[in-house]
């Protein structure tokens, strides 16, 4: 994958973070890849992990198994754009 996908990726991700925890669009572009996610941004919470990971499925065309799903992944944009990226080059 080019750095254009990679590009691509982070849009998608950045626009769904947007849209399920209603975030502010300026707020979320300013997310880089150490920006935290779960444990760092409130909006983030337990029960909006699965809306997250049902938006990127269907945005995506992915299907993110349960086992899947950690702390690790969301720990980061830049660790749930790579755990995305994986996912899409798994296709």
């Amino acid at each position: 994958m080019g750095a254009a996908d990679f590009d691509q990726t982070e849009d998608v991700v950045r626009a769904v973070l947007v849209e399920v925890l209603a975030l502010d669009a300026d707020r979320a572009a300013g997310f880089t890849a150490d920006t935290g996610l779960f444990g760092s941004l409130p909006e983030l919470d337990s029960m909006a992990v699965a809306g997250l990971l049902t938006a990127l499925e269907d945005r995506l065309d992915i299907i993110i198994d349960d086992d899947e799903v950690d702390g690790e992944m969301l720990e980061s944009f830049g660790a749930l754009v790579a755990f995305v990226e994986r996912k899409l080059a798994a296709k």
